[in-house]
């Protein structure tokens, strides 16, 4: 048996399989609090896999890790939510603290391996997977593997800029089209908004997305926008509409260059549903993209819900491990 591992900002998952796709053996979750850190998140991974390791006899792991990593060395990078982890050896900790082989990968390149082997992409030579959440991450994957690039660093769609005049790092894809991005949009409007200058209806709206946070915006996140846009909000819509723009944009460049037939979207901004999302995303890349290309790939939601990058942990470990 195989042992796939999800180290995320909030939850860490731990799930037994042969690494051939649903269902799972086992699967447990556990909450993560990131204000205690790395050091926290490690003592709950030896506490919940040693059990695991022991009853399945576990031949190898693989972990999907929410952040930059080194896949070749086995080494994060760096994590953007929770501190301790940079430059740290996760996969040769796990060796040493558990008495498994392991190997490491970026969690949007272990959901985006499952998805093409066992999901939304299943049966497509090259899918593109995209991922936006409170951030906004990317694989692709080639006749059933992972591209990595020449540094093992690749699809990271997230750090695209929407054109050149975005010429700073942080212009990018993610602060306007991620979650975080499109609450922090939505916010910047309604801390700068003035009455004297405001368009009709827009105070109303103004007021709307203030009542249903409770008078904070500080409680205001991508669902609430989303409520507020599917009941008429034309403010909330148009922010969800600027982000379906740009999100467009940028995939029609990717399948301008890479020529998917498929593009699975998966995250929780994606979960807003056709209306809001899937359908204007669909027509922004179909007026971006380079013509020849337009009504070759397809765009739909990813199918393997939360537990997709603990499926792709178990597929790259099945890989590298299963024959020993």
């Amino acid at each position: 048996m195989l042992l796939g591992i999800e180290i995320g900002g909030t939850k860490l998952q731990f799930g037994v399989g042969r690494g051939d796709g649903p269902p799972l053996v086992r699967l447990e979750r556990l909450d993560v609090e990131p204000e205690r850190g790395a050091e926290r998140i490690r003592r709950q991974i030896v506490e919940a896999c040693r059990p695991l390791i022991e009853r399945y006899r576990v031949s190898g792991i693989g972990i999907g890790f929410g952040g930059p990593v080194d896949s070749a060395r086995g080494r994060v990078i760096t994590s953007h939510q929770v501190e301790g982890w940079k430059d740290f050896p996760l996969a040769e900790w796990c060796r040493e603290t558990l008495g498994v082989p392991a190997l490491l990968a970026n969690d949007s390149d272990s959901a985006g391996l499952a998805e093409a082997l066992f999901g939304a992409g299943k049966g497509h030579r090259v899918v593109v997977y995209n991922n936006i959440g409170s951030g906004i991450g990317g694989a692709i994957v080639i006749e059933g593997r992972v591209y990595g690039g020449s540094q093992g660093v690749a699809a990271e769609f997230g750090h695209l800029r929407p054109g050149p005049q975005a010429e700073r790092p942080e212009q990018d894809l993610e602060a306007v089209a991620s979650g975080w991005g499109i609450t922090a949009a939505v916010r910047a409007r309604l801390s700068g908004l003035a009455p004297a200058s405001a368009v009709p209806g827009e105070i109303a709206d103004a007021g709307d997305l203030m009542a249903r946070c409770g008078g904070s915006l500080d409680r205001l996140n991508t669902k609430i926008i989303a409520e507020a846009a599917r009941a008429g909000n034309r403010l909330a819509a148009e922010e969800f509409d600027r982000a379906c723009r740009t999100i467009g944009w940028a995939l029609a460049q990717v399948i301008t260059i890479l020529a998917p037939s498929v593009v699975v979207m998966g995250g929780g901004v994606s979960l807003v549903g056709e209306d809001l999302f899937l359908g204007p995303l669909r027509r922004y890349v179909a007026q971006y993209v380079f013509p020849p290309l337009a009504g070759t790939c397809q765009i739909v939601p990813a199918a393997l819900g939360e537990e997709v990058v603990v499926h792709g942990a178990l597929a790259l470990a099945a890989e590298r491990f299963a024959a020993r």
